[in-house]
């Protein structure tokens, strides 16, 4: 009997034991579970901050080409000048023609404008003039810009390096090469930070170039017995001046050709007014 509870004891330990180290490896696989959706997570937020930060840190440069229709090209290219201005860009550029018996008035301008402004500037230029011919390109300088950024760093560090030669120089030949060096190294620096300028200046502000011209005004033309009247007079002008011309062509032949055949004439008269007068 003792021995039939002993077995008892054993078997129900053994198997506790087993319930325990099966909750203890769900547990390990749900906690492993876990852990790997955690990770998965993670990492997907990551990517999505880095895409998220690689979309802000893009560097587009925008520019565009429009022809603006109104009434007054003058008064419509002032008006454009005031819209640049208020949204915080510049004129770089403005040319005006004024009108004359063979053409419209014109003018053209470049201007500047924030990059961010440029769809609100397009919409506000619609309230001045007919926007038609409008065209936008962009172009995408982010590794350009990198390039250069990581340059310039690159010659900072060299330039800060050389200083510290310069400084640490026992003797005037080593200290003439260092300043040699930094001498080409500031040079190239400087032009780098300069092509970075005009570059930023690009992408900060879009450049737009503008053609207003004047819109063409319907001229009435004749039709009906007016029209036919106009055609038929300039018709008749158009026969007598080629008749003229013909007649004026035709009389020096005439003239000589002409008097031969007269004299042939009179003399023929006069051939035949002799044997009538002998009868």
């Amino acid at each position: 009997m003792v021995r039939h509870m002993t077995t008892a004891r054993v078997t129900f330990i053994v198997l506790v034991g087993l319930l325990l180290l099966t909750g203890c490896s769900g547990s390990s696989d749900s906690a492993g579970a876990g852990d790997g959706a955690a990770v998965a997570y993670a990492s997907a937020g990551a990517e999505a901050a880095d895409d998220a930060e690689a979309t802000a840190e893009r560097e587009v440069i925008t520019t565009g080409s429009l022809t603006l229709v109104a009434n007054d090209a003058e008064t419509a290219a002032d008006a454009v000048v005031a819209l640049v201005e208020r949204a915080g860009g510049r004129v770089d550029g403005r040319s005006q023609q004024r009108a004359t018996d063979e053409q419209e008035a014109s003018a053209w301008l470049s201007v500047r404008v924030p990059a961010a402004k440029v769809t609100d500037t397009l919409t506000a230029a619609e309230e001045i003039g007919e926007v038609a011919n409008l065209s936008l390109t962009s172009d995408d300088v982010t590794r350009q810009g990198k390039d250069l950024d990581a340059r310039i760093a690159a010659l900072e560090t060299s330039t800060e390096r050389l200083v510290a030669l310069m400084a640490d120089a026992d003797s005037s030949e080593a200290l003439l090469a260092a300043e040699k060096a930094l001498s080409e190294r500031q040079g190239e620096l400087e032009a780098l930070r300069s092509e970075r300028d005009y570059l930023s200046d690009q992408v900060a502000m879009s450049t737009l170039m503008i053609d207003v011209v004047t819109e063409e005004t319907a001229q009435f033309e004749a039709g009906g017995f007016v029209g036919g009247l106009t055609s038929g007079w300039n018709a008749l002008v158009a026969f007598a001046s080629a008749l003229l011309v013909g007649l004026g062509a035709a009389l020096p032949w005439l003239v000589v050709l002409g008097a031969p055949v007269l004299v042939a004439v009179l003399i023929a008269r006069r051939s035949r007014k002799r044997p009538t007068l002998e009868a």
